[in-house]
């Protein structure tokens, strides 16, 4: 329905937005679903989690709302010549949002043990209807910025591609015409907002509905708070790289398509910012992966759906843009001309490959660590005894235990002594094969480990702040209209026009939620940490 609503030509029953008059049905069936979870019932567990996800949706919620607002407009301007369904659902749309954000925060994270049947038919209901919302908003905002990539393709001096215009202008006219085209233009600008609240609202309800009726135990999760202090260092490295992205998407903006001088250096700009931030995310994720690895703390293998999911939106959303960049790199090896820039597509397509995978690894690593405690194991290598006679102090890093565990030694306990650097650790009632272990894995000498308590914590506070706010930065770029993978057109000619735009619309949707997903789970790593 959202493909034919979309591709139908204007008329008398089709507006510019183009939104398939049927779904308005599934929207209503979706506020029958959270009015039913609203009526008493047998009581639910509840997981205990941080609260970013409903802070996120709210402020994306509201902005749908707004978008909503400016629908309505357009419709009363248009009114003539549109169907009454067109304003129609922009309200229809704003009620469901406040019934469904209302809905989340009181229930997102409840494990519903009563009606498991009815409410898993209604829970799978209101993500199938939030994902057609989001495909939907996808298409309208994709020929938005397909006619925009058309007008710049002449300044570019590619004539050789024939440019027709599809604005689905209603064949009437708007009264104040400056009125209407500024909300026409409002309207595309706050698409990205009404397509993250979309996605947002599908994950969140997928979670509840694989948690019906889950067994949990009730000390498996635990509540994360959020502390800034020590991040100075990651803090202003991110805000330092998002006043540039601002920059650099507002000059991109004013230079494309206004000649083909300025074309080519906003593309080289944007290339070479893209080039030193992703380098600085691809060190920051490996130093993290490092400090990971260097870690002897155990991973937590419990089953947790919205974990899983997580890693599965990673993995899933980062193969859209992989998918691009495999094909600007197939693209520029075989090209028989190139324009000069061009020829920083390259490492920009490939590192963006190799900056995704690292990020992957290191947030998939981050929110499978176990939180920092004292084990009874832990405790128990606490009491070592030394061999081999003569006293040196032995150095505190030997015996202590983790970092996060805050025990100390019970007092008028000796410390124990090393003798000439040699020494052994043997843990109580342990075996003989346990002690030679133990002997050779210390060797001669008891090392330090790297980066240990507080620093380890701190390093890696400040890795996740800075990813955090690179993501964020990078989300803005495509969603706001700063896409040369649209305006290079290098890739068009080797492809041909309507492949790589088909390419580019299908994979770019996936390759924006990825930033902010990333961005989401690099907020709740930090919390975590």
């Amino acid at each position: 329905m959202v493909l034919a609503a979309n591709f139908t030509p204007p008329g008398p029953l089709h507006g510019p937005l183009g939104f398939p008059h049927g779904i308005v049905a599934g929207i209503q069936g979706s506020h029958v679903e959270v009015l039913w979870s609203r009526v008493p019932a047998e009581p639910s567990l509840r997981v205990i989690l941080f609260q970013a996800p409903e802070c996120s949706i709210t402020l994306f919620a509201v902005i749908t709302i707004i978008l909503g607002c400016l629908k309505i407009g357009y419709f009363v301007g248009f009114s003539e010549c549109l169907s009454a369904t067109e304003g129609v659902f922009p309200v229809t749309h704003a009620v469901h949002t406040l019934l469904q954000v209302y809905f989340l925060w009181g229930h997102a994270k409840d494990i519903i043990q009563s009606f498991k049947t009815l409410e898993r038919f209604g829970v799978i209901h209101s993500v199938f209807t939030n994902l057609l919302l989001w495909a939907n908003s996808v298409l309208n905002e994709s020929k938005h910025q397909l006619n925009e990539h058309k007008e710049r393709l002449i300044t570019l001096g590619f004539g050789n591609i024939t440019i027709v215009l599809d604005d689905h202008t209603p064949p009437c006219n708007c009264t104040p015409p400056t009125l209407c085209s500024a909300i026409s233009h409002g309207i595309y600008y706050l698409y990205p907002f009404n397509i993250e609240y979309q996605i947002l609202a599908s994950t969140m309800l997928y979670v509840l509905w694989k948690n019906i009726g889950r067994k949990v135990d009730s000390h498996q999760h635990q509540k994360m708070q959020f502390r800034s202090h020590g991040v100075m260092l990651g803090s202003v490295l991110g805000l330092t790289a998002l006043a540039a992205t601002i920059g650099v998407v507002v000059v991109y903006l004013i230079w494309i398509g206004r000649s083909k001088t300025r074309s080519e250096s906003a593309l080289i700009m944007f290339y070479l910012y893209a080039i030193i931030l992703l380098v600085l995310m691809g060190a920051a994720g490996l130093a993290g992966i490092r400090i990971y690895r260097l870690d002897e703390q155990s991973l937590d293998e419990s089953k947790n759906p919205a974990r899983k999911l997580d890693a599965d939106l990673l993995v899933g959303t980062a193969s859209g843009s992989w998918l691009i960049s495999w094909g600007s790199i197939l693209a520029i090896l075989c090209a028989e001309s190139r324009p000069p820039h061009t020829g920083y597509n390259l490492p920009y397509s490939i590192l963006v490959v190799v900056e995704k995978y690292i990020q992957n690894l290191f947030i998939i690593e981050s929110i499978h660590r176990e939180p920092e405690k004292l084990s009874k194991d832990i405790r128990a290598l606490q009491v070592v005894t030394v061999c081999n006679g003569n006293a040196t102090s032995l150095p505190s890093s030997c015996f202590e235990s983790r970092p996060a565990a805050g025990d100390v030694a019970p007092q008028g306990s000796e410390v124990p002594h090393a003798a000439n650097g040699n020494m052994c650790l043997r843990e109580v009632g342990s075996t003989e094969e346990e002690e030679k272990s133990w002997e050779g894995a210390l060797g001669p000498a008891c090392h330090p480990h790297f980066l240990q308590g507080n620093a380890q914590r701190r390093v890696l506070r400040n890795i996740a702040a800075f990813l955090f706010l690179c993501n964020i930065s990078l989300w803005i770029p495509p969603a706001f209209g700063c896409r040369p993978e649209y305006d290079n057109g290098l890739e068009e000619i080797v492809f041909g026009f309507e492949p790589w735009i088909i390419v580019v619309n299908l994979a770019m949707p996936f390759s924006i939620f990825y930033r902010m997903h990333a961005a989401a789970s690099l907020f709740e790593v930090y919390c975590k940490i």
